[in-house]
């Protein structure tokens, strides 16, 4: 049985630790081989075989805390008429492993289904239903699970009654520090029982009302023993609010000299705390703009040809083989091929290119591009999650969720970090009982729920996440898709970019880039007879002759007696001319001398071009350079790599003379010659024998075994290879430039990680210390469980705003020549 690979949304995930323990949870069932669970993105993506299975991975998240998301919907089914059309419906949705629960209703004609949050979607739900043969239509009515602005919007309600109910008792016992005489006045007007009777009744409804949270996911979680952020609040906040109502109403069990409340301090720092969370939930919002931008790009309806007449009809009713007209300036729906019409459409959204891309008949259209000003009807090819930017989304999605190797370190010292300081607070409390100035017990109190509060690890369980949400969602605005998010780190480390030509460097298309013909022959005819031969070729060759004469506007003639010799070239009659075009030895062959162009040959050879003779009736008329033009882009992207300080290859199967004229045309430093296709991966393991890493870079297509042995795989091409399995980066477009952009967001990701990790264990790794009271002993301040909670959040405010900086990663280009490669014409 093959493995299983699955992404869920998990709740209750709110620092670390949590994520360390969900892992745990997962990892001690049998079965499951490998698991990621993301705090940024809320999500855990779990690998599994037999006897693994879905209701058991669910159920440990459940029982470690952190369940899985599920969503209700609600569907329409038309054509059932009995009890067995139920049975067959539910059996129907039943079949998607992650549907957890299906309620049919015959009499309402509806089907309630409860399914894992990310694993399926409605569509495909409609599908299998439909499939069975009962039509499933989507009610408008069904209420999904909050999204992520419910989610702000709900933490800030929870903030906005926090903050309301905090602040009069953050006034009556904070306010003399900024207002003069406040305390006295409460004194002598309210009476400091009073005063505490009422900061007793707010700050209670603050734990009861919005800080209820922290209490029903942090003591479950202690009592379990497996305690998290959560129950570090609830034990530091809880602590507070006893101790001070205990001092309100039982004054005689605390020892003499100890009677103090610390009400503020309770709830200010749940207030704080809700307002971290505010701004962390805002921020990690943005950590997902790309996802969402890239899912606004598909448009909810299309027009549809039906029985000749045009109809508007949503694009989950679209189905492969529909004619789709678009008009100017609308976005496409769904991926085809474009039928009549020509346009210029934009891509830049799929592939990072900011030019418009031409099409015309036989073209590929991709859903989510726009339309220009050109008016075109396509027929559908993929619809649904076969589109390319559906597979864009996985990708994205995908790369998001990975965890990086450097997370494991992190992700194993979260595990026991909670704990750790729980210790450290319970021996503060005790050290200051023990050895504290009077009134000690209140001193303790204070130091023990500042450790408890300022050693959150929130911060710690964001680091790397974040980072790697926001770098893969700016690479593919770039057009650059990291198809396995720890490419992202093993980038960082290569030294070496290895490089295909055919269609890596070059066009991937021949051309005529050379032309020389015989002193006193009539050049157009010449050239209009040999294309009028190579017109009969399928050869890619003869294609680009072809192509050149209709450029040239000669009018083809019927060519008769035509053949085609491979290796040699072909012949044919033309107009009664007798016509040859091929190598020089097919030239020998029929007797006819070549050494008048002996030396333009051997020039075009060393420029990397193939020279092709042409000859009428036996004597020689002219000389064809032939060659895959090199892309525009390539010299400045070499440029830049080089300026990143990278060493470059290029492996191709050409001859030794024109790969080094390609190498030297476009700058590159090393060249392996004369590779068979099943030897780059040889070539490869030459290259590595320094120890240098290295990246190689191919079309995706016959590079596969290259791609999958280096030891970063880079795909290029225009779109059409997003689903290369083999390759570890997917570019979009096919300017190489796009390696560029995913060294430098693999360089600039990688330093934001660091920094993050930096701030959030140097942190955590000062505060501590300052919190128990170390600073105090030297005649320094007590730090005040106030100001440890503004602290705690400000870590985590500043992890995220420091990734969120990559959404602006930018990669300035050298100088590129825009301008095709120069066409040389020479004459005798």
């Amino acid at each position: 049985m093959s493995e299983t690979a699955l992404t869920l949304h998990v709740d209750n995930l709110s620092c670390g630790s949590c994520v360390a323990r969900a892992q745990t949870a997962l990892h001690q069932v049998n079965g499951v081989s490998d698991v990621t669970v993301n705090l940024a993105s809320e999500m855990a993506k779990v690998t599994f075989d037999a006897p693994a299975t879905l209701a058991q991975i669910t159920q440990a998240l459940v029982k470690a805390g952190y369940p899985a998301l599920t969503e209700q919907i609600t569907f329409d089914i038309k054509g059932m008429h009995c009890g067995s059309c139920i049975g067959r419906v539910e059996k129907a949705l039943l079949a998607a492993p992650t549907v957890t629960e299906v309620s049919v209703n015959l009499a309402a004609e509806t089907a309630k289904v409860t399914y894992l949050v990310g694993t399926t979607t409605p569509q495909e739900l409609a599908r299998m239903a439909t499939t069975a043969g009962y039509v499933a239509q989507l009610r408008e009515s069904a209420e999904p699970e909050p999204d992520q602005d419910a989610r702000i919007e709900a933490l800030r309600h929870q903030l906005v009654i926090a903050a309301v109910l905090t602040a009069p008792v953050f006034i009556l016992e904070m306010g003399s520090h900024f207002v003069p005489g406040v305390h006295a006045w409460v004194h002598q007007n309210i009476g400091m029982q009073t005063s505490w009777l009422f900061q007793f009744v707010l700050v209670t409804l603050v734990l009861a009302w919005p800080g209820r949270k922290f209490f029903v996911q942090g003591l479950p979680a202690l009592f379990k023993g497996a305690p998290d952020m959560n129950a570090l609040v609830a034990l530091g906040t809880g602590a507070a609010w006893m101790f001070s109502t205990i001092a309100t109403f039982l004054p005689g069990v605390l020892p003499p000299g100890t009677r103090a409340v610390y009400f503020e301090a309770t709830a200010v720092i749940v207030t704080l705390i809700l307002l971290g969370r505010f701004l962390e939930a805002r921020a990690k919002g943005k950590t997902g703009e790309a996802i969402h931008r890239l899912i606004g790009l598909q448009p909810q309806t299309a027009t549809v040809m039906r029985s000749g007449v045009a109809v508007e009809v949503p694009i989950s009713e679209i189905v492969v083989g529909d004619v789709v007209r678009v008009r100017p300036g609308e976005k496409i729906a769904v991926d085809g091929m474009l039928l009549d019409g020509d346009t210029f459409i934009d891509e830049s959204m799929i592939t990072g290119e900011p030019l418009p891309a031409k099409k015309s008949g036989g073209d590929v259209v991709t859903g989510g591009t726009v339309n220009g000003t050109g008016s075109f009807t396509f027929r559908v090819t993929q619809v649904g999650a076969d589109t390319m930017l559906a597979q864009i989304i996985r990708m994205v999605e995908d790369a998001q969720s990975t965890k990086l190797p450097i997370q494991d370190l992190v992700n194993r010292i979260t595990l026991w970090f909670v704990p750790f300081v729980l210790i450290v607070a319970a021996l503060t409390v005790a050290a200051w009982l023990a050895f504290g100035p009077d009134p000690a017990l209140g001193f303790a109190l204070v130091a023990g729920v500042s450790v408890l509060i300022v050693a959150c690890p929130c911060a710690m369980g964001l680091a790397t996440p974040t980072s790697i949400m926001v770098g893969t969602g700016r690479a593919a605005d770039l057009g650059v898709l990291f198809r396995k998010g720890d490419a992202l780190q093993a980038l960082r480390s290569v030294s070496v970019v290895a490089f295909d030509k055919t269609g890596t460097l070059t066009q991937g298309r021949p051309e005529v880039t050379t032309m020389s013909f015989a002193p006193q022959v009539d050049e157009a005819k010449v050239l209009g007879l040999i294309a009028s031969v190579e017109a009969l070729s399928e050869h890619p060759i003869a294609a680009a002759i072809v192509r050149k004469a209709e450029k040239q506007g000669y009018v083809q003639q019927d060519a008769d007696a035509f053949r085609a010799e491979a290796g040699f070239g072909v012949s044919g009659t033309v107009a009664g001319y007798r016509v040859l075009v091929g190598a020089d030895r097919l030239m020998q062959r029929e007797g006819i001398m070549t050494d008048a162009f002996a030396a333009r040959a051997a020039h075009i050879a060393e420029a990397g071009e193939t020279p092709f003779y042409a000859a009428i009736d036996g004597q020689l008329a002219g000389l064809i350079g032939i060659s895959d033009p090199i892309k525009p882009t390539t010299p400045s992207a070499i440029r830049t790599l080089h300026q990143l300080g990278l060493r470059t290859a290029l492996i191709t199967g050409d001859s030794r003379a024109t790969a080094h004229a390609i190498a030297s045309e476009v700058g590159i430093d090393t060249v392996v010659a004369e590779v068979l296709p099943d030897g780059k991966v040889a070539a490869l393991d030459e290259l590595a024998k320094t120890g240098e890493k290295i990246a190689f870079v191919g079309d995706g297509i016959n590079d596969a075994p290259a791609l999958a042995a280096a030891d970063v795989g880079i795909a290029i091409g225009t779109g059409t290879d997003v689903a290369i399995e083999t390759a570890d980066v997917v570019l979009m477009s096919g300017d190489i430039h796009g390696v560029c952009h995913a060294f430098e967001v693999s360089r600039r990701t990688m330093r934001n990680i660091q920094q993050n990790l930096f701030w959030a264990f140097a942190y955590n790794t000062a505060l501590i210390p300052v919190a128990a009271g170390v600073l105090y002993l030297f005649g320094g301040p007590l730090l005040s469980p106030m100001l440890a909670a503004g602290a705690m959040a400000l870590s985590s405010v500043f992890v995220l705003s420091n990734a969120l900086r990559l959404r602006w990663v930018a990669l300035g280009r050298s100088a590129v020549q825009n301008e095709q490669a120069p066409y040389r014409e020479v004459t005798a």
